[in-house]
């Protein structure tokens, strides 16, 4: 009779605090604040009175569960604890749980805010970031993912790429002879900015100034809006019913009220050290945005991405991309990635070749002894390594020719980076969250192979069992 009970006591206990938990979750997570002491610690050694161990009930099989006790987490927490300070602000949340949710992110191509709201419906994600026990709110505020990229950087992502490679042959997912035989390719990773054109610029321009003056307390002479919105209109119309002349008097419009503000703005905030520091960079960008014309190089193609290049690569469905370009390794067989590396000023694909080998090799601690590439490689200047180019007929036997006919496996790993992961489309700001970005995609795309690799054994053994 006491035990049923208490079991009846737990059950309404529970009930209860899940009544006021839920309410505490469909509410917006509160903002943290910025914090600079040492990570805490997740501890599950001492057990709950009224919980149930998620280890107890979870599938031992699963492959998150399997991957969960794999990955070396003690060195990462290790790793990543230099960059806090002692007994200063509030304690920073548990490395682990940080590594975890961008690995979950990139693995399925969630957003800050997906990521974090599933993680809270979803009991093997919170066992694979650590957590023993359910949890029922937020593990963090989305911000903070943007926070702890910054804070480490592109370095701390390579440890973590790094550590997905070391995974990846803990498990037999690939083995060590592998790594020796590597597929190099370049894409484009598109930011996420509009087709730009030149009325889109000019208006972006003058709705920038205009924000920017009403934050600083800056009184603008005529602020443009309602007549640019309203010549914006007019030559997007003009340019569908192919009336050109009449579009491009729109656009000049446009111009001219950008100018004028441009000036008006100059104006106001000279002599003033502190408003020409917070001014400078979108003034200079604005500049380079009134003068460039059809045959200038490095043109701005975005106000708030001034860094944006526009790449063409021959493709018949879409002749130009504006983002940066990417440079990808991949093991000849599993196609496990090695190094990714966003690649900035659009260089030519055989210049980056010794670098980006160099920068895989110095990451995982291996030498890479062949290379397979196309013939956007041609003159790569590699004399250490034999490298492999597609079409070569010099010194080509039939079983290098058998290899070289892999070389073109690299593209759909390129086509899972980009619809599974988030190669596709970067939302990360300025250029380096062009290379966090890379280096992200790379590391969701390894665990989505070592995920698959603990699904197909697991399969197997059922199968024969």
């Amino acid at each position: 009779m006491k035990i049923a009970l208490a079991y009846v006591f737990s059950g309404f206990t529970k009930h209860l605090f899940y009544g006021k938990i839920c309410k505490k979750v469909t509410q917006k997570p509160t903002k943290p604040c910025e914090f600079f002491m040492k990570p805490t610690k997740i501890n599950n050694q001492q057990d709950l009175l009224f919980e149930t161990r998620l280890s107890d009930i979870l599938n031992p099989c699963h492959e998150l569960y399997l991957l969960s006790d794999h990955i070396d987490w003690s060195t990462l927490e290790h790793e990543f604890e230099g960059l806090f300070i002692e007994n200063k602000g509030a304690p920073a949340k548990p490395v682990r749980l940080i590594v975890g949710l961008l690995m979950l992110q990139h693995i399925f191509g969630l957003s800050d805010e997906e990521v974090v709201n599933l993680w809270v419906e979803n009991p093997y994600w919170q066992f694979f970031c650590g957590y023993d026990f359910l949890q029922w709110t937020f593990p963090i505020n989305p911000s903070s993912l943007t926070k702890w990229r910054k804070r480490m950087g592109a370095e701390g992502m390579e440890k973590i790429l790094a550590e997905t490679v070391k995974t990846a042959l803990t498990i037999g997912a690939v083995k060590k002879s592998s790594l020796k035989k590597a597929i190099v390719d370049t894409t484009v990773m598109p930011k996420n900015i509009t087709y730009p054109t030149d009325a889109k610029l000019y208006y972006k321009g003058i709705c920038t100034l205009v924000r920017m003056a009403k934050n600083n307390n800056i009184e603008l002479r005529q602020v443009y809006t309602f007549l640019a919105k309203k010549a914006l209109r007019k030559s997007s119309s003009y340019s569908h019913a192919r009336q050109m002349k009449r579009a491009q008097k729109e656009r000049k419009k446009l111009k001219t009220y950008l100018g004028r503000l441009h000036r008006d703005v100059t104006r106001k905030i000279e002599g003033n050290k502190t408003l020409e520091a917070i001014f400078q960079p979108t003034l200079e960008v604005i500049e380079q945005v009134l003068t460039q014309d059809k045959q200038s190089k490095n043109k701005v193609y975005s106000i708030h991405e001034p860094k944006v290049e526009c790449i063409s690569k021959g493709k018949a469905h879409k002749k130009y991309e504006f983002g940066c370009k990417t440079s990808i390794v991949i093991t000849h067989k599993e196609g496990l990635a090695l190094g990714t590396q966003a690649l900035h000023g659009n260089p030519y694909d055989g210049h980056t070749l010794q670098g980006v080998l160099k920068k895989a090799e110095s990451l995982n601690g291996i030498t890479i002894e062949q290379v397979f590439v196309d013939r956007g490689y041609k003159g790569h200047g590699v004399e250490d390594k034999q490298v492999f180019i597609s079409g070569q007929r010099k010194g080509v036997t039939r079983w290098i020719k058998g290899q070289l006919k892999r070389r073109q496996a690299i593209e759909p790993h390129i086509g899972h980076m980009k619809n599974d992961g988030k190669l596709d489309r970067n939302f990360l700001k300025g250029g380096l969250g062009d290379k966090l970005n890379a280096l992200l995609c790379g590391i969701g795309h390894n665990i989505r192979l070592i995920l698959n690799f603990l699904k197909g054994k697991q399969s197997s053994i059922f199968s024969t069992s």
